[in-house]
């Protein structure tokens, strides 16, 4: 995905009309990047080729056996490619991130998504996904 500068700024601009000027950065930063993943999910941007292919994923929840197996088979059998991973159970808590390549899967981001999101809710857990191009865009913001 090629976002250009000026399409960030026009993204942002537009949600701060919407929020109003007194809007704090968190919350415009939050609602600039639900625009951007939206129209990136709806394959708005599909004619522009994604930098990277790579995902970062991040989940959390109570923890429970199979929460990494769950997450990392279904990337798995979708050949995507694990390639960094950090967990991290803080007392009855589990977090884990990802960075995971999906280059080589004949899904989509969506359909990927849609995958994990199944898996957050059989488990009772949280998942996130979010292009690596994406995330880089929103910390320029």
């Amino acid at each position: 995905m090629n976002l250009s500068e000026q399409k960030i700024r026009e993204i942002t601009i537009e949600v701060i009309k919407e929020l109003g000027d007194e809007a704090p950065p968190e919350k415009i930063r939050e609602n600039v990047y639900r625009k951007v993943e939206t129209l990136m999910s709806n394959g708005n941007f599909a004619q522009e080729p994604m930098d990277s292919g790579r995902v970062i994923i991040t989940s959390y929840g109570i923890n429970q056996p199979g929460v990494v197996s769950k997450i990392s088979s279904v990337l798995a059998e979708n050949d995507c490619d694990i390639q960094d991973i950090t967990q991290k159970i803080l007392q009855e808590f589990f977090t884990m991130i990802m960075i995971v390549d999906i280059s080589s899967t004949k899904k989509t981001f969506k359909e990927i998504s849609d995958l994990l999101s199944k898996v957050a809710e059989e488990m009772n857990i949280r998942i996130f996904i979010q292009h690596e191009d994406v995330f880089r865009y929103m910390h320029r913001l």
